[in-house]
């Protein structure tokens, strides 16, 4: 089956785009307690990328930075850093240091970091910086929330309509199956089911149902399987389609037309190279998916008789 990477890193930030509040409500609230809310927050994307740049930042991060005003008047800014794949970052603490003292010296604000570890490792908890020599001190101390802490909350995150609860899942779920993706597809169909079951309107459903789908990466048959199962619960509960799936069925359209496409050119250059071609093999050529067809393309400048075709068939 075809290997796929989780895009945990742009599903994140998608989230914190959409879901600010709704996610210091969930991981931090006594940060979401103390902020006013009456005073929208402003993303500071330009500035962080003043922060981060230069720094060897590894994959599967993902940075928010954004300022809000307390209860009392008082104005900060908030950093957030999610890092969703590494077990073990011997350069984690420093990290996070450097963004906070870089963003107070930019900004002279007072910068409140805080990280996020979606990572397997029960043990790696880091949550402070400390350099000291002669009496001389550095340090930072940030809180850190660690996302398998929730594995034993299941029934809590089902319960939860914070839109993290179910976020969480998703990312737990597609750690958990990283080497199984049939595994995945299952977990993918019910966590997007329970969008609908949740009561939730059709922008909600819509917004989750991107985050949970680029995350839950799956490859195209499993995918395409999975397009099939949602339709076919949409037309049973007589509900609309929402626009994911519509845009997923003009996706498998466009990859059907391909697959045509294709297939019609290799039926073409089988007979020009062996001339008629038995129905039954050609019947197994039109059964081939993009890839496949792709493959035989280019394996048939190989081949010296229709036999080479039939070994090629069966061993696929």
């Amino acid at each position: 089956m075809t290997e796929v990477r989780a895009k945990y890193d742009q599903s994140w930030k998608e989230a914190l785009s959409e879901y600010f509040e709704d996610f210091l409500a969930f991981f931090f609230p006594a940060v979401h307690s103390a902020i006013d809310w009456t005073k929208p927050p402003i993303s500071r994307e330009q500035e962080l990328q003043k922060i981060i740049a230069g720094s060897e930042t590894p994959d599967g991060v993902a940075d928010k930075l954004y300022q809000v005003w307390l209860l009392d008047k008082r104005e900060i800014w908030i950093f957030i850093h999610i890092e969703v794949q590494s077990d073990y970052d011997l350069n984690f603490e420093k990290r996070m240091y450097t963004y906070n003292y870089r963003a107070v010296e930019i900004h002279d604000q007072f910068v409140v970091s805080m990280a996020i570890l979606g990572d397997t490792s029960p043990t790696w908890r880091p949550n402070q910086y400390v350099q000291s020599m002669l009496g001389c001190e550095t340090s930072l101390k940030f809180p850190t929330v660690k996302l398998i802490d929730y594995e034993g909350r299941w029934q809590e995150l089902e319960s939860d309509h914070n839109p993290f609860a179910i976020i969480t899942m998703a990312h737990l779920k597609t750690k958990a199956t990283t080497g199984n993706l049939i595994n995945r597809e299952k977990w993918k169909w019910q966590l997007i089911r329970g969008l609908y079951e949740r009561g939730l309107t059709k922008p909600q459903i819509q917004k989750l149902f991107n985050i949970i789908d680029t995350m839950m990466s799956l490859p195209k048959q499993l995918q395409k399987r999975l397009v099939d199962r949602i339709r076919n619960f949409e037309e049973e509960r007589k509900m609309p389609l929402i626009s994911p799936t519509i845009e997923l069925a003009r996706e498998e359209g466009r990859e059907e037309g391909r697959e045509e496409g294709e297939q019609q050119l290799i039926t073409r250059q089988l007979k020009r190279r062996f001339g008629e071609i038995e129905p039954s093999l050609l019947a197994q050529v039109q059964t081939l998916g993009i890839e496949q067809l792709e493959l035989l393309g280019e394996a048939l400048l190989d081949f010296s008789t229709v036999a080479d075709l039939a070994q090629w068939l069966h061993n696929e």
